[in-house]
């Protein structure tokens, strides 16, 4: 989510080029700017140029490696359905700085409808996951709180249809 003005991010005009160049950013940012080129069909500076100006567009945000969660010892995937009776500024503030504050949490989402927040919580096992229950509900009144374990992830993604 980006915190950009919403003129600076859409600023921007992509055309078919940066889609190719997007695309292929997103399924391996790793590999070299010739690589990206040859695979898009340009030469080397001007997609140089193009992926400069798309970082400041905001476009093109942190870049990462996605690691494998199971190999590293986090089996345990909850997705936490979080309902509460509290909506002013004070608990809105203490809540996202508790998330924040949390490397467990991958993601969190504000929702409409009859959960207030959903939350990604990646950990070792259930005693793990006990452990930032117990420390997120001492640290900001929640009313009610659902975990769900996946049991099978069948498609994770960070890439865009473009």
């Amino acid at each position: 989510m980006s915190h950009e003005p919403e003129d600076r991010r859409m600023s921007v005009r992509i055309d078919e080029t940066d889609r190719k160049i997007l695309s292929e950013l997103q399924r391996d940012a790793s590999r070299s700017l010739d690589e990206i080129a040859k695979a898009v069909g340009s030469s080397k500076t001007p997609v140089w140029n193009r992926i400069r100006k798309l970082r400041e567009a905001g476009v093109i945000g942190q870049q990462t490696v996605v690691l494998d969660a199971e190999k590293l010892g986090f089996d345990a995937c909850f997705f936490v359905l979080v309902r509460t009776s509290e909506h002013e500024a004070d608990w809105q503030r203490r809540f996202l700085e508790a998330l924040r504050a949390r490397p467990e949490v991958q993601e969190a989402h504000r929702l409409a409808g009859d959960i207030d927040y959903i939350l990604k919580v990646r950990v070792p096992n259930a005693r793990a996951y006990d452990a930032f229950y117990q420390a997120l509900i001492g640290e900001v009144k929640i009313h009610n709180v659902t975990a769900l374990l996946s049991m099978e992830e069948l498609k994770s993604t960070t890439m865009l249809p473009l």
